[in-house]
């Protein structure tokens, strides 16, 4: 029971701080073009490493690994 009330506050944590996708900041930011496109890699790339740190804070592996890093970079993109 500890575990999915611990689970469902890392998730809710997780959600609200990535609010601010990748997505809405360009737009905030009204970037076009090659900075458009550096941006994106770059917030892209930071969200990978936010993701495999909550990875190996789980201790997750395989598909639950894989399932898990695609989901969390894609709601961090926002795409």
């Amino acid at each position: 029971m500890r575990v999915a009330i611990v689970l469902a506050g890392l998730i809710l944590s997780a959600a609200t701080a990535m609010a601010d996708t990748c997505k809405a900041s360009a737009a905030d930011k009204k970037l076009a073009g090659a900075a458009l496109t550096s941006f994106m890699k770059k917030c892209e790339s930071d969200a990978a490493k936010a993701c495999d740190v909550t990875v190996a804070e789980r201790k997750l592996s395989g598909a639950a690994k894989s399932s898990f890093t695609k989901k969390c970079v894609s709601d961090a993109v926002g795409a």
